[in-house]
């Protein structure tokens, strides 16, 4: 997420966190850091000229407290200013939906052709229906691009949610209110309204969305705005807010490789909340938009609560437990064991979504690694243990040279696969025994690669 904002920032706060003492020649070189690393990132120029001047005022007219050094106070000011920026301290009543409507809450989803509209409505669809517990509706009243209907079908029957049908020689302001008829008369808690978004602003589009805005007086309407759109961000935004006055922001295609900056400057633009963030393609990679987090994400400081939250939400937790009183009472970790800790890495999200979520230190130390490939090393791992009998799973000291030949061959890999993947089952056996024996500090010298200290 905003990969190359958060590589800069990291360097001008590992610079800034030596500085024993602050004078006016450092404190101005810091600054200048600070804004070409913003406006690098496509972050908006009377943004990033408030977000410099704000710090400025702070670092000049704080007292340093004796706990930190001046430069971890200037840490400080640029964490707590950053966040402001982008929203301030997490406030639960203006990132929530307002769904405390009479029934059916009707949510207007809008924005630019291709910035992820009907995968927005299809993933809150899905979070509304699986967390809120909420009887959801989604319609299509995109009506100009191809498929966009059918698109939106095949998103809402993959999480279980319902579809309102539309065809495209209808007019989208009856589409949108048979939909809302319909919704109304068969006790619907949510209507999700997907709209149709063109390449630019053009005044079509703008009129259609205010006449639906008027006619169905929504309880929110989101703008979904493309993280790689660059400076087009803030005008598109801008447009948007004046015509239809939005209640939030959804932020997409955060996952990839984009400078990102401008995004985070629709905050500043619009007045409204980032309320949500697109982090990948599936259905469930949509997360609640907490600006402290990102903030921490942004200066390199990682986000240890929304790992904790993700794992909380994706682990069988059951499923540890018996693990764990298993190794506890002295029972041998076996092949079926490891086959489960490997599941549930992916339901927590993969190597690559925990490593991002990691402080810098860690996330450098892993980034000359090849996280797909480390993915596709786990999901070959996998295969190999399928393609074991149960009895070979469960005592795999049975499996020796033609056991090995057959496995690989049922798994579509070469023997050394099969020898590699036996190594590293037999390395987590043997952690698994030390955690018996009560030797956690031993086991934590040799994860991090520590020689114990000769006295």
């Amino acid at each position: 997420m905003l990969d190359n904002l958060t590589q800069r920032m990291t360097r001008v706060i590992k610079t800034l966190r030596g500085e024993a003492r602050l004078t006016e020649s450092n404190t101005q070189e810091m600054l200048r850091m600070v804004r070409l690393a913003l406006l690098e990132a496509d972050v908006a120029l009377p943004v990033v000229c408030e977000f410099v001047t704000k710090i400025r005022e702070k670092a000049l007219g704080e007292e340093v407290i004796s706990s930190f050094t001046p430069g971890q106070m200037l840490v400080n000011i640029v964490q707590r200013e950053l966040t402001a920026l982008i929203g301030g301290h997490y406030d639960s009543k203006a990132a929530e939906l307002h769904l405390a409507v009479i029934p059916p809450a009707v949510i207007l989803i809008v924005g630019l052709q291709g910035s992820g509209k009907t995968t927005t409505v299809g993933k809150l669809a899905k979070l509304l229906h699986e967390k809120q517990n909420k009887k959801v509706l989604t319609v299509s009243c995109d009506v100009y691009r191809p498929a966009a209907i059918a698109q939106l079908k095949i998103v809402t029957e993959q999480i279980g949610a319902d579809f309102f049908p539309s065809q495209q020689d209808q007019n989208p302001l009856d589409i949108a209110q048979d939909a809302l008829d319909w919704a109304k008369r068969h006790y619907y808690d949510v209507l999700l309204i997907d709209t149709a978004g063109r390449l630019g602003i053009d005044d079509r589009m703008m009129q259609e969305i205010a006449q639906l805005n008027a006619k169905l007086k929504p309880a929110e309407v989101l703008f979904v705005i493309d993280a790689m759109l660059g400076q087009d961000a803030i005008n598109t935004a801008k447009s948007f807010n004046d015509t239809l006055q939005l209640t939030g922001i959804v932020l997409t295609k955060l996952d990839g490789d984009s400078r990102g900056g401008a995004a985070l400057s629709t905050r500043y633009i619009t007045g409204q909340p980032i309320k949500f963030i697109g982090v990948g393609e599936k259905l469930e990679d949509l997360e609640i938009f907490y600006p402290e987090r990102i903030a921490n994400r942004i200066l390199g400081m990682g986000d240890i609560l929304g790992l904790v939250e993700q794992a909380e939400q994706n682990v069988d937790i059951q499923s540890t437990h018996s693990l764990a009183e298993k190794v506890k009472k002295g029972g041998a970790f076996d092949l079926n064991d490891f086959r489960d800790q490997l599941a549930q890495m992916k339901k927590i999200g993969g190597l690559s979504m925990l490593i991002k979520k990691l402080p810098a230190q860690f996330y450098r130390a892993a980034s000359n690694t090849d996280m797909s490939q480390a993915e596709k090393h786990i999901r070959r791992m996998e295969s190999i243990i399928t393609s074991m009998t149960p009895a070979e799973r469960i005592k795999p000291e049975l499996i020796k040279a033609s056991r090995k030949r057959r496995i690989a061959n049922g798994s579509g890999v070469q023997i050394q696969e099969v020898n590699r993947m036996l190594n590293q089952f037999e390395q987590m056996r043997g952690m698994m025994k030390k955690l018996h024996s009560g030797s956690c500090p031993k086991i934590m010298r040799e994860m991090m690669g520590i020689s114990p200290t000769r006295r």
